[in-house]
């Protein structure tokens, strides 16, 4: 017995014409697996991942179509059901990732911006700590005149080699922040006596607040553009 290539009836062994759609039923090879079934089952794998869920279904859809209408010479329904139920399975929790990644990505950018902060403060407290210790070892200079005489170098008053390259230079960058070194007094023999250094965040991703700090020490921070001497000092 053999199945019919055009109408899919079982024909006898040996008739030369279909007895139900009167044609010849045509030679029968072994039924081929969908590879849209395949394509189903594999996307379906990915579910969590929302192109592949759709594709899964997709492919899954069109696959069940074709295996229900070869009449025997497509396999692969198994297949293709698993894809359709991974896919359906993978779109249905669309709305649970969307929840959850508006949840968490305000949280990371809190988390960066906080971590950010903190550094560029960590940073003040350095340029405050290596700009003194300049004045002492240059006192015939005061403070120095830029952040860059504070950089590797001879260990002299033109390069003190207290920082290193990134941040031993004129407005230097550091954790999404900009520093900028000014001197603020001199006396009348002209050494600096006082000075300034501002922390500004290049953008909003970096964080809100502006820090500063002189020479007393003390970081103060406003979150209504630069910070300076009257702003207020962090605890």
């Amino acid at each position: 017995m053999k199945t019919c290539s055009n109408c899919g009836q079982i024909v006898p062994d040996g008739a030369v014409v279909c007895p139900f759609c009167q044609t010849s039923p045509g030679p029968v090879g072994p039924a081929q697996t969908s590879g849209k079934a395949i394509g189903s089952l594999v996307s379906g794998m990915l579910f969590f991942i929302l192109p592949a869920a759709i594709v899964a279904v997709v492919l899954g859809h069109i696959s069940l179509s074709e295996i229900n209408h070869s009449f025997g010479r497509r396999r692969g329904k198994g297949m293709a059901i698993a894809g359709l139920v991974l896919g359906y399975v993978g779109i249905a929790f669309i709305p649970v990732i969307l929840l959850l990644a508006a949840i968490a990505i305000p949280n990371l950018r809190r988390s960066k911006m906080a971590a950010d902060e903190a550094s560029a403060v960590k940073s003040l407290r350095s340029y405050h700590y290596a700009v003194g210790a300049y004045a002492a070892m240059c006192p015939e200079v005061g403070f120095p005149a830029s952040l860059a005489n504070l950089g590797p170098g001879a260990g002299d008053c033109e390069r003190a080699d207290f920082l290193d390259a990134a941040t031993g230079t004129n407005e230097p960058v550091n954790a999404g922040y900009r520093f900028h070194y000014a001197i603020a007094e001199r006396d009348r023999l002209g050494h600096a006596t006082n000075f300034s250094i501002t922390a500004d965040p290049i953008n909003t991703v970096s964080g809100f607040r502006h820090f500063y700090v002189d020479y007393t020490g003390v970081v103060r921070a406003s979150t209504y553009g630069s910070a300076n001497r009257i702003s207020t000092p962090l605890r």
